[in-house]
């Protein structure tokens, strides 16, 4: 859809990046919130279940459009008791338990507690079901007065998190039957969205904000409300029976994980904490045309994210390989193939973002379909050699091979920006965002002293990624004949190697640097940055032990999980999102790399502290990221004040690390399950895993620890894989 007026941005030879950091003034932490995906359609409730309308992040969501701003219940015009609120264990619904306060109306008088409401919420194809369930524990019958209050503001999620519009569309209200209300709203980018609220049974009184429903209960006797708000943009959104509905919701989830991997342990917490890592993966896994993708997080992320799918799907792998197929068929697909500076994209270049709102069709946010990360291009090529390795699925690999080659070309061509050899980024309009690395806050990449690094960037983690990815095409190009094409991608991730370790190595530091910056000058900053460098495997042993020391000092390690940036740097901030947080992801891939160098007590220690954080997590969840300050007794981390929870890299962190420290590979090419020098962390005595794939054979596997040794047992197995324990 062609832009009705010119994006508010321009490319420019001096440029000034807009930030685009989260200016809501309430923070997700202050209150439980509740949370529901399914689709491109989320909602964010209180504890009651309520959306309370004050202009929070509370909300039903769709498409970057929040669609519901206050959908709030009142009985006899008073705010319920809550009694209990809580996800049900696949993540389908939401059920909320009330009752009612003292009401004091005369022969009308009700005594607090006597009648119960239950409420269960779901979304199933763009459509939000509530059941109000009713029971009158009083000995009489009794004439209840129920209202719900709404509203719809349509308000893009880039102004939710705090951005201002100088112009809106225009907005109307209907009620349309005598139980339908109806909000439209034509937007600037002349798309009419809808959103429909129904009613069963009919109210007593219904408006454009509220309805009023009335039930006469006898004692003991149960009735029940119901709730539709189906968000809609061009055609209108099928309505199904609440029953129905549900149903092919519960359906829906347990199709998803039926095939994949499982874990069981002797720890009741761990297996909270895996049991709710697991289901917050697949709530935030969304089909596509390509097949299933995990949205990155909710509130502000509910989306394709190139960098965030592929690192999900890496700590996915052994689990569930149809997520990293799903991943990568969907950024072949959404691959850049023409230079546009407005989106920071040039041939070749895999996807950072894709939203879906009136302001990135408009050109007010440059995210309708953008490319700003120079990273997603190399981890493409390294998750596309990991899936391969992992399932000899060669077919997917021949399938995406023109845009894996196409990913090379421009490392080599548009990625290197000056010919030195290196991968750097600068922004190219504006709008762009001004860091384009994973840390891509505007603070987050500076030198010693403070300042920030200027110029075409060369990210430490991102020559990383580039070594890794030539070597993984290497394979993959040696596997499709095409013999010299991989062994000059060997000869290349070869010098890179040599480059790399000679530019970046900071003697003084005992790590790699953080950044070169446009006139070649290290930024001498000590950062979990260079633990990816071991993630890639780019370093040499005895540097990836120094590294590995660096991270894990009083500076880098806060006893939580390693620092983005460790104490004492210029800018270390334990507060901020880049500067001094710890990150889930970051830590996984970390303790990946150091299982990598067998490195193995110090990637359990990092095992350690992330299940230690989300233990003391509400829900047992991991979050985005949490504050980086030092662990003390008796407290947990320090939330950070707007991190996304759920989010799919965070969630599926767990996974990715549990599979470092047993060692567990999959090795197509030799038909070999292995587990090569398995560790197993104090908090475990003992884990099962079952549904352990390679191609047609699987196997269950028990592995128990004794003190600091592991032993491994096959429980059963099927088909003609080979079993390795290496030790």
């Amino acid at each position: 859809m062609g832009s009705p007026v010119d994006p508010p941005f321009e490319v420019s030879e001096n440029l000034d990046a807009i930030r685009y950091d989260l200016e809501v003034e309430t923070s997700l932490v202050g209150w439980s919130l509740q949370k529901l995906k399914d689709g491109d359609t989320f909602a964010v409730l209180n504890s009651h279940g309520d959306i309370a309308g004050h202009n929070t992040v509370e909300g039903l969501f769709h498409r970057d459009t929040r669609f519901l701003s206050q959908l709030e219940l009142r009985f006899q015009g008073r705010k319920l008791l809550l009694l209990n609120s809580s996800n049900h264990d696949d993540k389908a619904a939401l059920s909320v338990d009330l009752t009612n306060p003292d009401i004091e109306d005369g022969a009308a008088a009700l005594p607090r507690e006597t009648i119960f409401f239950e409420r269960t919420k779901f979304l199933y194809k763009g459509v939000f079901y509530e059941r109000l369930s009713v029971r009158n524990f009083t000995p009489i019958d009794r004439r209840l007065t129920i209202d719900y209050t709404f509203s719809a503001d349509f308000r893009d999620l880039f102004e939710v998190r705090g951005m201002t519009r100088a112009k809106r569309g225009h907005g109307t209200s209907d009620v349309v039957t005598a139980n339908t209300v109806e909000f439209r709203y034509l937007g600037l980018d002349e798309v009419e969205r809808r959103t429909r609220i129904a009613f069963t049974p009919v109210p007593e009184r219904l408006e454009t904000d509220r309805s009023t429903l009335e039930l006469t209960l006898a004692p003991g006797e149960k009735k029940s409300i119901f709730l539709t708000v189906a968000c809609e943009e061009g055609e209108s959104t099928p309505l199904l029976e609440f029953f129905s509905a549900y149903r092919e919701s519960r359906r829906a989830r347990r199709v998803q994980t039926r095939s994949i991997a499982t874990v069981q342990s002797s720890s009741d917490l761990f297996n909270e904490v895996a049991c709710r890592a697991t289901s917050d993966v697949y709530m935030l896994v969304t089909p596509t045309d390509s097949g299933p993708y995990p949205y990155a997080g909710i509130p502000w992320f509910s989306t394709i994210f190139g960098r965030d799918g592929i690192f999900t799907a890496m700590f996915m792998l052994w689990m569930d390989p149809s997520i990293a197929r799903g991943v990568l068929r969907t950024l072949a697909a959404m691959q850049s193939r023409e230079t546009d500076p407005r989106a920071d994209a040039q041939p070749g270049k895999i996807l950072h973002e894709v939203r879906h709102g009136e302001m990135a069709n408009l050109g007010e946010v440059p995210f309708g379909r953008y490319y700003g990360s120079v990273d997603s291009t190399p981890l493409f090529v390294m998750l596309a050699g990991m899936y391969l390795d992992a399932t000899g699925d060669l077919g997917t690999i021949a399938e995406i091979w023109p845009n894996i080659d196409a990913a090379l070309r421009w490392i080599d061509e548009y990625g290197d920006r000056d010919g030195d050899g290196f991968v750097e980024y600068q922004a190219e309009s504006n709008g762009s965002l001004k860091n384009q690395g994973w840390k891509d806050s505007h603070d987050s990449i500076f030198h010693e002293d403070g300042t920030d690094a200027t110029g075409s960037i060369a990210l430490c983690e991102v020559q990383a990624y580039v070594f890794a990815a030539k070597r993984a095409a290497a394979r993959m190009a040696e596997r499709l004949g095409h013999h010299q094409r991989a062994a000059d991608l060997i000869a290349a991730a070869q010098h890179l190697r040599l480059r790399f370790e000679s530019e970046f190595w900071d003697e003084g530091l005992g790590t790699y640097v953080l950044a070169l910056d446009g006139m070649k000058r290290p930024c001498r900053v000590r950062s979990s940055n260079a633990g990816h460098a071991l993630f890639a495997g780019v370093t040499s042993p005895e540097r990836a032990a120094r590294v590995a020391a660096t991270l894990l000092s009083k500076e880098g390690y806060s006893g939580w999980g390693i620092r983005t940036l460790a104490q004492g740097e210029a800018r270390y901030n334990p507060m901020s999102y880049h500067n001094g947080s710890i990150w889930p992801h970051d830590n996984a891939a970390i303790a990946i790399g150091l299982a990598r160098y067998n490195l193995k007590q110090e990637a359990a220690r990092v095992f350690t502290g992330l299940f230690d954080a989300a233990k003391e997590q509400e829900m047992r969840r991991l979050p985005e990221l949490f504050c980086g300050f030092i662990r003390r007794p008796g407290r947990g981390p320090t939330p950070y004040p707007v991190a996304c929870s759920p989010q799919a890299w965070a969630a599926s962190a767990l996974f990715g690390v549990l599979g470092a420290c047993l060692g567990l590979e999959q090795a197509h090419t030799k038909n070999e399950i292995r587990f090569r020098d398995p560790i197993m962390p104090a908090f475990l005595d003992e884990i099962v895993l079952r549904n352990i794939k390679l191609g047609s054979s699987y196997a269950d596997f028990r592995m128990h620890r004794y003190g600091t040794d592991v032993a491994t047992n096959v429980l059963g197995r099927n088909g003609n894989a080979k079993i390795l324990i290496v030790k």
